[in-house]
């Protein structure tokens, strides 16, 4: 695991940053740094803020207070500091896109359509497509492959850029288990080989966990940050939760029981997790 805390300066840095819509809140008094390479999972209930913090992070929409900073600078769109793997949808059949062009869009920016063909271009679409094995596929319409394949394609748009923050928007939703440990594993060799900052927002905790550095969990307008093991605790859960909930360990598992019902329709009353063993 790389060393965060030998990055001089911080990809990201909130000071007690607060995020909302009108006049309601959906958390506040966030101050926290992320440093290069480092791997930060956001987990808590749907409508808590987690996509909204991403939202903030890629300048499309505004802190109720506070500020944020993206390598030293206001955020703002089109970065290409940032790269963003979205949620797994599927795409239409008929898109005519291939693979190659969809990762090719993630050099080309806002411009629209096709890039111009460039071999320097092309020898980096390929290098990123072979990175997330995806070289197979490269010719293929996008909208005939696999989900787990069209989000290996994905994070290689995201990454073709060589941005220093990597942001994940619940990238593994519908996808299989197979599926969900390759694109998680995808990301962590790419902030492992190239320092790439990672924030990672998932309900399904158990692909990630062996991963994170750090956990935000936001819940009801709170959240705690820390390791793993000072945030998936009965103690911290249930004082986020305002209602009793119990997480125990064994066998390298973590066992959480006991979210109140409704916090989360994607959030089982019991999950599981994987840690890295010591």
């Amino acid at each position: 695991m790389l060393n965060p805390a030998k990055s001089p300066e911080p990809v990201l840095r909130f000071e007690d940053a607060a995020f909302g819509y009108g006049r309601s809140r959906l958390w506040g008094g966030l101050s926290m740094e992320l440093r290069t390479g480092e791997f930060l999972a956001i987990l808590g209930a749907n409508g808590s803020g987690k996509t909204s913090l991403l939202r903030a992070v890629l300048g499309l929409h505004p802190l109720m207070s506070g500020t944020v900073r993206v390598v030293g600078a206001p955020p703002h769109q089109g970065s290409t500091e940032i790269g963003y793997v979205p949620q797994h949808r599927r795409i239409v059949t008929l898109t005519p896109l291939r693979a190659r062009d969809v990762v090719g869009q993630g050099l080309d920016g806002h411009r629209w359509g096709i890039g111009r063909p460039d071999r320097a271009r092309r020898r980096r679409i390929d290098e990123m497509l072979e990175s997330v094995g995806a070289r197979d596929f490269a010719d293929r319409p996008i909208g005939l492959l696999s989900g787990g394949e069209q989000q290996r394609v994905r994070v290689a748009q995201a990454l073709v850029a060589d941005p220093k923050l990597l942001l994940c928007d619940e990238p593994l939703l519908s996808l299989d288990l197979n599926s969900q440990r390759t694109i998680s594993g995808l990301v962590d060799r790419r902030r492992r080989s190239h320092g790439t900052a990672v924030i990672f927002v998932t309900h399904d905790i158990n692909p990630v966990l062996p991963y994170v550095d750090r956990v935000l969990y936001l819940a009801g307008g709170r959240f705690r940050m820390g390791t793993v093991e000072e945030v998936m605790t009965s103690q911290t859960l249930s004082d986020l939760y305002a209602s009793p909930v119990e997480v125990v360990r064994s066998g390298g598992r973590v066992l959480v029981a006991g979210i109140p019902e409704g916090s989360d329709p994607h959030h089982a009353p019991e999950t599981a997790a994987t840690l890295r063993a010591g």
